[in-house]
């Protein structure tokens, strides 16, 4: 905030000592902070202690009275059940923290893993599909799946029934990651569990949800990112017109990440969304020589550019000075003006960011506090790729 000596221009560090890591969590888990405004925070005050202290500002601007961030003791409680049930923190900047996820905008502050955490820094292919996968599906996965382990990728999928346990069964020899929505310690689908428990002991498994999180509807697109932000490429397998694995194609796109999917009969529906990316430009899957043909070999460091969420160039492209505390020289009346124009134009469906400034011709500066602002109230809703929404 302006005149608060707390603030700081100068990137954020990764945390180093267990108060940081403390804080972050804190910060984090704080009530709607979500992990775009963890890193807006972060990035505007410099450390996660100071976000902490100006989060009740923050959110008194945007009148909500009485705001706490999140207690110690929730947090302490969430670090003694993850240790209890085996899980291993990585925060982001840490050694062993993907590369891959740490070039995304929307990079996870911390992940939780159950399993070889070594997983995350070798070359992946995520491998995605029908949770009632075909017969011809299931045979084209297992020998998909097993051919790209046999030459050195990591195989990445959500544990899902059908094309997605296949795909960790038939590469759990040389490596396999179950990114799951809930917690890394909540088996869902009850049927995978004899699977799941093989993983943890031979793969990994692998959330940025608090551990013993049931997974809700809303918290699978959300996964859906970090499958493809692991991966080098995604190939659909099997998914009909409207099918969640046709989100984490959406989201391999948008994440610079290779598309692909196996081709398939135009009157099989099950593959109807598979035809679809192909028509619109996605590589079409024949065998893991096709894949290979565009990803490289595992061996080959041919993987997008990934920033340093710490370095400077990287936070600049998160922070922008409308990031800024809310500026108490501005009147409450053109406040509440330009929280009731932003939600006029805000609903249910997302919309970037970027479209919302450019509809209402207003500039960042004034527009992101505003969002932040509506944020902390419960107004609007952050979700993955820079998309702001009403809640349901």
């Amino acid at each position: 905030m302006p005149g608060d000596p707390t603030s700081s221009t100068h990137p954020p560090l990764p945390p180093t000592t267990e108060d940081d890591r403390t804080n972050w969590l804190r910060l984090l888990r704080s009530r709607r902070v979500g992990v775009s405004t963890f890193w807006r925070l972060l990035s505007e005050h410099g450390s996660a202690k100071a976000a902490l202290d100006a989060l009740p500002s923050v959110a008194e601007a945007a009148g909500v009275s009485g705001y706490r961030a999140c207690p110690h003791a929730v947090v302490e409680k969430e670090m003694a059940q993850a240790r209890a049930a085996g899980l291993k923190p990585i925060f982001a900047g840490e050694p062993g923290y993907s590369p891959m996820l740490a070039g995304l905008d929307d990079a996870p502050p911390v992940v939780w893993c159950l399993g070889r955490a070594d997983l995350l820094t070798r070359p992946s292919i995520a491998i995605v599909g029908s949770r009632t996968a075909s017969s011809a599906a299931t045979r084209m996965t297992r020998k998909l799946a097993r051919d790209l382990s046999d030459a050195g990728f990591v195989i990445v999928s959500g544990l899902a029934r059908g094309v997605d346990a296949m795909a960790h069964r038939a590469s759990l020899p040389g490596g396999t990651i179950a990114v799951m929505a809930g917690g890394a310690d909540v088996i869902y689908p009850g049927e995978n569990t004899d699977l799941a428990h093989e993983i943890a002991k031979g793969g990994l498994r692998f959330s940025e949800q608090p551990v013993g999180l049931q997974p809700l509807a809303r918290h699978f697109p959300t996964r859906n990112r970090l499958i493809s932000g692991l991966a080098r490429a995604v190939v659909v397998m099997e998914a009909e017109a409207k099918s969640g694995s046709l989100i984490t194609a959406r989201c391999a796109a948008d994440q610079g990440r290779d598309v692909m999917a196996v081709p398939a009969h135009p009157f099989e529906q099950r593959s109807a969304g598979c035809n679809m990316l192909i028509r619109d430009g996605a590589t079409l899957v024949r065998n893991a020589d096709d894949v290979i043909e565009v990803t490289g070999p595992a061996q080959q460091d041919t993987h997008p550019v990934i920033r340093n969420l710490f370095a400077d160039d990287a936070i600049a492209s998160v922070q922008s000075p409308a990031i800024a505390a809310p500026d108490p020289k501005r009147p409450l009346a053109q406040t509440a003006e330009l929280h009731s124009l932003i939600l006029e134009r805000i609903g249910p469906a997302p919309v970037t960011e970027d479209q919302l400034i450019r509809d209402l011709s207003v500039s960042s500066h004034e527009v992101s506090p505003a969002l932040i602002e509506l944020e902390l109230d419960g107004a609007i809703r952050r979700d993955p790729g820079g998309l702001v929404s009403r809640p349901n």
